[in-house]
């Protein structure tokens, strides 16, 4: 498995907080992404983003699968051309934008994948679906964390 993958965001550092207009809060629109040194042989990538913290345990905020490998990015607001979404835990396809409640902060976790296939998955698949598709086929991983408080 490569651990070269990398996942940044113009918009904020690792463990650093996400800009208000990313949130619920904003415009909860989806930050601007930026993919680095994808292993050669990949097929897609997978991009998970989710709240560990959520009261009710982890929450998913937004599940992009099949992302062709020549994607280098991800513009603010946009899903890459030919991706396909999974259905999240506010049973929407689109991002959702961290909305915690009052508190301390949570921690939103970007998980991008290299995998050595597509997934023959149906858009709106939910979290558990996808990982169970992706079992076997990591090529490499990488991991971006945001804060956000409110």
């Amino acid at each position: 498995m490569s651990n070269n993958l990398s996942l940044k965001s113009p918009a904020f550092k690792d463990q650093a907080f996400i800009p208000v207009k990313y949130s619920g809060e904003g415009r909860a629109v989806n930050p601007p992404l930026i993919f680095e040194n994808v292993p050669a042989n990949a097929k897609s990538l997978v991009l998970i983003v989710d709240d560990p913290d959520a009261p009710g345990g982890n929450w998913d905020h937004w599940l992009v699968f099949n992302i062709s490998p020549a994607v280098k990015e991800i513009k603010e607001g946009e899903v890459p051309a030919g991706a396909r979404l999974g259905r999240n835990d506010f049973g929407q396809l689109e991002y959702g934008g961290p909305n915690p409640p009052p508190g301390k902060p949570h921690r939103y976790c970007f998980k991008l994948y290299a995998l050595d296939a597509a997934l023959a998955l149906k858009e709106g698949a939910g979290k558990k679906e996808i990982e169970r598709a992706m079992t076997g086929r990591i090529l490499g991983q990488a991991r971006l964390v945001g804060l956000f408080k409110r």
